[in-house]
């Protein structure tokens, strides 16, 4: 377990340089396995999610290899097993993503449920769907799901809500079925587009047309590559709103304005500062910040992922700030403890017509009392506490609001959440000033 002792109240100056993206690298990694021979893969962050995925790699038989600074060397040729083992809990939320690599060596797959989600939840049907829509066969057997196919056949498949990783996942699926494959409402992150270049350095034969579609003409054979992973952009916003919070001034070395269009015009709306050079953006403090409304969107809108970051921030913005959350249906379980570091936040769920159009979730599955938006009132003078690390982001967020509370935040990480997707988040923010001391 590592426990994070924050002194906040110190503006962040300096500069910081952002790996290769978390929700690309390891999906990367994994559509390595599609290939007859190895593949490199460079700019690599060193993060558990991406050595959590080398292990089962290897673990399959597959060689996952690190060699120099940021780098892997991938190695399908030996691999021999189709099944993930359901006792290892750690990948399972990757899980899914195997299925399309070992059904096109092994013609089969059994792989552990994702975070524990059953096949009936419907998020994760958009996946299945699409996977039996190319000739899979999905059934469930315990707590495993197992998947067989003969042959896959390209088809036409819409997803009826847009899924990041269910895109992912139906591309790679595609890549080797005969026949051209047609996906529509399709998502839209620049990471789909990152496994996309490297496919297609493979051997692959992807477009991605306009109207959120995709075609894929699929191949017999894919080589291995070389590709240079993009760089995190969540990381890029999380580096932003811990210096504007702080009232600091930050270079992110990496940040791609192109990825971050309406982050940044949201910093316009509230008066933050920030310059795009060819080095990334710097992003400074250049006086109050203005409350501003923000909804969170499928990409190219307004990030999920940037939403408990965002809310932090505000909490330093004069007025009232609304964040409502569509994509979904439970992303505040951060904001309870900045209520008790003082932030003033209220829950409710606003008036909205079409919701089933609005709203990325299914509504008919959320939880009893689930709250769709919060409203915060600034600025806040937040104070110390002492909190329980719950997932990533809730980390990241809390780190942030340490920085600027005033006295001791102290976090307890005891799975180490923060590592999944953040390369030593704390040195490289004391290296910015902040006061972070940190114990195993």
């Amino acid at each position: 377990m590592s426990t994070y002792h924050i002194a906040g109240g110190t503006p962040l100056f300096g500069s910081v340089r952002l790996g290769g993206a978390k929700n690309a690298s390891f999906k990367l990694m994994i559509a390595s396995l599609l290939a007859d021979s190895p593949s490199r893969l460079l700019n690599f962050s060193h993060i558990s999610d991406v050595e959590m995925v080398a292990r089962l790699i290897t673990s399959l038989g597959g060689k996952a290899t690190e060699i120099g600074d940021r780098a892997y060397v991938i190695d399908p040729r030996s691999f021999h097993s189709h099944v993930i083992s359901a006792s290892t809990a750690e990948v399972s939320r990757a899980s899914t993503m195997f299925i399309p690599a070992l059904v096109a060596r092994f013609g089969k797959a059994i792989v552990p449920f994702p975070g524990g989600d059953k096949i009936g939840n419907r998020p994760l049907e958009r996946h299945f769907d699409g996977l039996k829509a190319l000739g899979m066969n999905i059934r469930t057997e315990g707590n495993a799901i197992v998947v067989d196919a003969q042959e896959l056949q390209g088809t036409t498949y819409r997803f009826e809500k847009n899924t990041h990783t269910g895109t992912e996942t139906l591309i790679m699926a595609a890549v080797k079925a005969k026949g051209k494959t047609r996906l529509e409402n399709v998502a839209l992150e620049t990471e789909i587009d990152d496994l996309i270049r490297f496919l297609n350095q493979m051997g692959a034969k992807i477009t991605r047309l306009p109207d959120r579609v995709i075609e894929i003409e699929g191949v017999d054979h894919l080589s291995g590559a070389i590709h240079t992973i993009m760089p995190d952009q969540n990381q890029a916003v999380s580096y932003a709103c811990a210096a504007l919070a702080t009232q600091g001034d930050v270079i992110v070395e990496g940040a791609l304005s192109n990825s971050l269009e309406s982050f940044l015009k949201k910093l316009d709306d509230i008066g933050a500062g920030y310059e795009v050079g060819n080095f990334g953006i710097r992003f400074f403090y250049k006086g109050e910040l203005r409350a501003t409304d923000v909804t969170t969107e499928p990409a190219p809108g307004f990030k999920t992922d940037w939403q408990p970051l965002w809310v932090t921030m505000m909490t330093q913005a004069t007025g009232v700030s609304i964040l409502h959350e569509t994509v979904y249906e439970s992303r505040f379980a951060y904001a309870d403890a900045l209520k008790e570091m003082g932030a003033s936040i209220e829950f409710f769920n606003p008036s909205v017509n079409n919701p089933d159009e609005v709203y990325n979730f299914n509504l008919a599955d959320e939880k009893l009392g689930a709250v769709h938006a919060a409203r915060i009132l600034g600025p806040s003078h937040l104070h110390g506490g002492e909190f329980t690390v719950k997932d990533l982001r809730h980390g990241a967020t809390l780190m942030i609001a340490g920085l600027i509370a005033a006295g001791e935040t102290i976090l307890h990480d005891p799975e180490h959440q923060i590592d999944r997707g953040y390369e030593k988040l704390h040195e490289k923010l004391v290296k910015m000033g902040a006061k972070i001391e940190v114990s195993d």
